[in-house]
């Protein structure tokens, strides 16, 4: 997957439309790059990356090439493809915002990234941008041999308590590779220095994967015993220990991306019994049990260099991506079970000259659906795309050990207060919950099973600096900040009710602001996807914010929280799950066939569907998809049998019978 690629370019550079597929899925091009052009360069960017989901429920990513520069750009796109370009990094040594950029993750409001170039010393950078395009360069990495802070920062980072981690894939006192933490500030801590390629036990070009307990579990794509790579875990004090020492036939390039249960899943990049790589999973000692092995791309449909994401579908199956292979060559998303079952789920370049796009990378979901980038392709020659998928059989439940939140953040005025955070769990999966700050207490739901509710307590801050911190719940990192007490001559703010309880239909509503001070300005953010703000984003004194909260067509309650002048406002939503009803229930033709219509409604206006024929007679001429109310529009050939013949359509997951007479 993309993660992959990064390396790969890291070495190579430091050391040197809609469209369905065949499998009953549809995937909407949202945006082509290199749209615009300026002295030969795509303003706009190319070959985009990682996508981050932002809580304003629009994405957020950069491009690595491209832009007025040719260094990258950083862009925000809304689910429905409108692009906007929001910062041109503008050079490689002397220029402090650096090159290649990758968006890693949100918190508190801002996007962290790296650069895998420029900066002053051309080694790279960290950077923090705001949704309206304010960089700040947090760090500038100096060399890359016998020095200490690395060069080529990763594109993953992860929070630990009110610290980010991170690997950088060369540099450090060996020219191997760092593990790091920064402050938000942008204080920066080598933790651990890699050691060197081969014979060497912990490796070389080191990657950071995911987060379990107290512990960061990362693999290295080269060194070790055999060269092969090697998986590590590492504490945030830098106590660090190799799990696995990979060795060909296993694979080799390796990349941890999810967890089932107790284990880690993950893929090799190379080796394996085909020498095109592998996927695995590793239990929390280290033992590697390979449960696929990919073939190649000459007459072989599943292709090379695997990346696994940490998305399940509602089998349980683990979904991902090959930068080649399918029916194409293009590349290929799939599924995989970890008993070994691969199912095919699209197919790039599936239109002519690769609309949709080619060699996919790591994509992630909201909604159901997936969203993600493709190197190549699209309608503006070959700049990438950025893709909308939505799965036939849905994303996001099953048999592994799944987890989300139904939100990320919550903040808190200073006089603190009670919050509550939801469980979502896959399969009744245990978990548990920590506060990895003195100021949070968790009151209720330090561990649980299946769904579940966390309640948590804030304390007062008598500070008038604010504060953040930090719980750690099903393995998902939850930020609570806080403001800071009003001293003299301050503004103060408070809202006419703090929570609002409303039907799955959702609709209109609003919560009054009163500010006491001179001149007080506020502002009102929705942190939730469901929730948007229709007028009074931002005021001075007392004002109103009107919002508007979408139907939720999900079967489980969902809470929602809008930050309006510092205060926590909750949206709770009582469950939804979408119902249709057909008009009319059935059609009946004469022999001679003809031209029929029905009507679909659904409870929501949010609600998909599809419409399908089962029998050969029956066509569907209009409206084979759709959300909200719509029309079906089908036709039925002339029946030449005396018989009468029956048919079905299956519409919106409901039975149409078709009943056709006889010929006389």
């Amino acid at each position: 997957m993309k993660i992959t690629r990064n390396v790969v370019a890291v070495m190579a550079l430091v050391l040197a439309v809609g469209a369905g597929s065949t499998y009953a899925q549809t995937l909407t091009t949202l945006y082509s790059f290199c749209e615009t052009t300026n002295n030969f360069f795509c303003s706009d960017g190319s070959d985009p990356g990682h996508l981050v989901l932002g809580n304003d429920g629009n994405f957020y990513g950069a491009t690595t090439s491209g832009g007025s520069n040719d260094m990258g750009t950083v862009f925000k796109i809304t689910p429905q493809g409108t692009l906007t370009t929001l910062h041109q990094f503008s050079g490689h040594v002397g220029a402090a915002d650096g090159s290649s950029p990758l968006l890693a993750l949100q918190s508190g409001g801002l996007f962290y990234g790296t650069t895998i170039l420029g900066g002053t010393n051309n080694h790279g950078t960290i950077f923090t941008i705001t949704s309206a395009g304010t960089l700040t360069t947090l760090h500038q990495f100096s060399g890359t041999n016998d020095v200490a802070d690395g060069t080529a920062p990763e594109n993953l980072l992860l929070v630990s308590g009110n610290t980010f981690i991170g690997t950088t894939a060369l540099g450090g006192t060996n020219n191997a590779g760092t593990v790091f933490t920064i402050t938000s500030a942008g204080t920066l801590t080598t933790i651990h220095q890699f050691s060197g390629t081969n014979g060497v036990a912990d490796g070389i070009l080191p990657l950071l994967a995911l987060q379990n307990g107290a512990n960061f579990v990362g693999t290295t794509l080269q060194g070790g015993s055999n060269n092969d790579g090697t998986a590590f875990q590492i504490t945030s004090g830098g106590a660090f220990t190799t799990l696995h020492v990979f060795n060909g036939v296993d694979g080799n390039e390796p990349i941890i991306t999810a967890k089932s249960g107790a284990n880690f899943i993950g893929t090799t990049a190379l080796g394996g019994s085909n020498s095109v790589g592998s996927a695995f999973e590793m239990t929390s000692a280290g033992t590697v049990t390979t449960f696929y092995q990919f073939s190649g791309t000459n007459g072989v449909l599943d292709g090379t260099s695997p990346g696994l994401a940490p998305i399940q579908d509602n089998s349980g199956a683990f979904y991902g991506a090959t930068q080649d292979g399918g029916t194409n060559g293009a590349g290929l998303i799939f599924t995989l079970t970890t008993s070994g079952t691969l199912t095919r789920v699209y197919e790039f370049c599936s239109v002519g000259a690769c609309l949709d796009g080619s060699s996919p990378g790591d994509f992630i979901q909201s909604g159901g659906n997936l969203f993600g980038p493709t190197d190549n392709g699209g309608a503006n020659g070959g700049g990438g795309t950025i893709f909308k998928l939505v799965p036939a059989n849905g994303a996001g439940g099953g048999g592994g050990c799944t987890f989300a939140l139904n939100s990320t953040n919550q903040a808190f005025a200073a006089a603190g207060g009670n919050g509550t955070v939801s469980v979502i769990s896959s399969n009744g999966c245990a978990w548990t919950s920590t506060n990895n700050d003195n100021f949070i207490t968790i009151t209720s739901g330090s561990s649980g099973s299946g769904n579940g509710t966390v309640h948590y307590s804030v304390a007062a801050n008598s500070s008038t600096n604010p504060v953040s911190g930090t719980m750690t719940i099903a393995g998902n990192t939850f930020t609570v900040t806080q403001a800071g007490a009003a001293g003299p001559g301050q503004c103060t703010f408070t809202l006419n009710a703090t929570s609002i309880s409303l039907a799955a239909k959702g609709g209109k509503k609003s919560v009054s602001v009163k500010a006491v001070g001179t001149d007080c300005a506020w502002t009102a953010v929705s942190n939730d996807g469901f929730i948007t703000i229709s007028s009074g984003s931002s005021g001075t004194g007392n004002g109103k914010v009107a919002f508007t909260v979408a139907g939720n067509t999900n079967v489980t309650a969902l809470i929602g929280t809008i930050t309006v002048a510092g205060q926590t406002f909750t949206v709770n939503q009582a469950a939804g799950g979408c119902t249709f009803k057909l008009s009319p229930k059935s059609g009946k033709l004469k022999a001679t066939g003809g031209a029929k219509t029905v009507k679909v409604s659904p409870n929501l206006s949010d609600c998909t569907w599809t419409a399908v024929s089962n029998d050969g007679f029956i066509t569907i001429t209009g409206g084979a998809s759709g959300t909200g109310k719509g029309t079906v529009s089908y036709n039925v050939s002339t029946n030449v049998s005396s018989m009468i013949v029956t048919g079905t359509m299956t519409i919106a997951g409901q039975t149409y019978t078709v009943i056709q007479s006889g010929a006389k």
